[in-house]
């Protein structure tokens, strides 16, 4: 092992959308990798071929991450670096692999950071936000009762937040959101970097409004609501 360049592991971010998003030092760790930990292998596969990288890949997602650690750290110690991706964004950001940072980290590794994609920095730069404290909630809990619960909790505390939802629960959220601050200036972001890339910008009641009269709702959202 050369002591002046010990193998490390990258936490590699990854498109959200638009392919062309990689970074040049994202495309460098992936390929210097000698072996590539993800969230799903079969979405890093085809990333992967897209740009002609081959390398050998293992499952690290959140029901295996700290198993997974085990074989990483294996690989490290055989002096191979190791690169973690995980299915689009920023690693550890409402995804998998805080864990396997620390667990590696904890095994005497150094843990490196390949900036790049991520939904919530992607928000803020497009929602004229003013806010100094932004917290970031990431995914509510699918139970009614829970995130309403949660939803009062981030209100009254009275700084910004971001949200991410899933298509399924994106009218539940904004029913929600209007019972408890309708005048509360929000931007919702869809689909974002990708084909139907769409913004709403408004008060929660008239982004409630606008999502009600839609046919349909598609693609993952990303949420900003304002402080008080």
């Amino acid at each position: 092992m050369d002591n002046k360049n010990p193998p490390a592991l990258t936490m590699v971010a990854t498109p959200i959308g638009n392919l062309g998003d990689i970074t040049a030092r994202a495309l460098d760790a992936l390929k210097n990798a000698g072996l590539i930990a993800c969230e799903d292998t079969r979405r890093t596969l085809a990333l992967l071929t897209h740009f002609n990288i081959k390398a050998r890949l293992t499952s690290c997602r959140q029901a295996n991450e700290n198993a997974a650690a085990a074989a990483v750290i294996a690989a490290l110690k055989a002096g191979e670096n190791v690169a973690y991706v995980s299915d689009a964004g920023t690693p550890g950001l409402s995804d998998p692999g805080s864990r396997l940072a620390r667990h590696v980290h904890e095994a005497g590794f150094p843990v490196i950071p390949v900036p790049g994609p991520s939904a919530f920095a992607a928000l803020l730069s497009v929602a004229g936000a003013a806010d100094k404290t932004v917290v970031f909630e990431g995914f509510l809990s699918p139970k009614q009762g829970r995130r309403q619960a949660r939803l009062k909790e981030l209100l009254d505390f009275g700084a910004a937040f971001v949200l991410y939802e899933s298509p399924y629960r994106i009218l539940k959220l904004f029913e929600g959101l209007n019972i408890l601050a309708p005048v509360r200036y929000c931007c919702v972001g869809r689909e974002m970097t990708k084909l139907h890339e769409e913004y709403l910008r408004g008060s929660v009641e008239q982004v409630y409004k606008s999502l009600l009269s839609a046919e349909k709702q598609l693609g993952e959202f990303a949420v900003y609501v304002s402080g008080r």
